[in-house]
């Protein structure tokens, strides 16, 4: 039987995203902070890496309102101003990518990486291709012409890369930071295709259909 992801049992309450006009969380007071945009893909790689692991009670839930954020976010917190950020042992750090093997490599719960080095070697070279995939996907997006050879020739290599191991429907086999890194940009480019370029972007990718399912 495929491997897959386990199903968080946590109902959440999410708090409401922190404006212009709201006053900071006490800051630095010892609590582990992820600032997140609920709609931002690069903050859901963390929020996904957290949850993954169970930390719902051991990293707090911070929302930032990108059309109206707080003035103290870029002065107290992350001078970058962007989002995801952790706040953790009275340091911040940031990047999605970054935070995501961070957040696997300094809290308990379930492994984001086998410990088989062949899978750690393809993981990372399926790391590196991410920004390259998007910018694929999202040049298509944004153009006035039909789907471009670049773009299909990005989701060919996803599709052949889901392929590579056969003990599970993810990149690795196993869910892992690479299927973290890549899904909330997947799903949203198999919406936007469908609707601005009416193509489906898992016609002839049963990899990817079952990714995505």
């Amino acid at each position: 039987m495929a491997a897959a992801a386990p199903a968080s049992s946590v109902k959440e309450v999410l708090p409401f995203p922190l404006t212009a006009a709201s006053e900071p969380p006490p800051l630095f007071d010892g609590t582990t902070r992820l600032y997140v945009a609920y709609h931002c893909p690069y903050a859901q790689r963390a929020w996904i890496a957290r949850n993954y692991k169970g930390l719902h009670d051991k990293i707090k839930i911070v929302a930032i309102d990108l059309a109206d954020r707080p003035a103290w976010y870029k002065e107290k917190v992350y001078p970058e101003n962007k989002v995801p950020s952790l706040e953790h042992n009275n340091q911040v750090k940031g990047e999605s990518l970054d935070l995501v093997k961070y957040i696997d490599s300094n809290f308990e719960g379930p492994s984001l990486l086998p410990d088989d080095p062949a899978k750690k070697q393809f993981a990372e070279e399926l790391l590196a291709f991410t920004d390259a995939f998007n910018k694929a996907l999202y040049s298509s997006i944004i153009s006035k012409e039909d789907v471009s050879e670049e773009t299909v020739a990005a989701l060919d290599k996803i599709e052949e890369a889901l392929g590579k191991f056969n003990d599970g429907p993810f990149f690795l086999g196993q869910f892992s930071l690479v299927d973290i890194a890549y899904v909330p940009f997947i799903e949203r480019f198999q919406i936007f295709f469908e609707n601005i370029k009416n193509y489906d972007i898992t016609k002839g990718r049963p990899n990817l259909q079952k990714f995505i399912e």
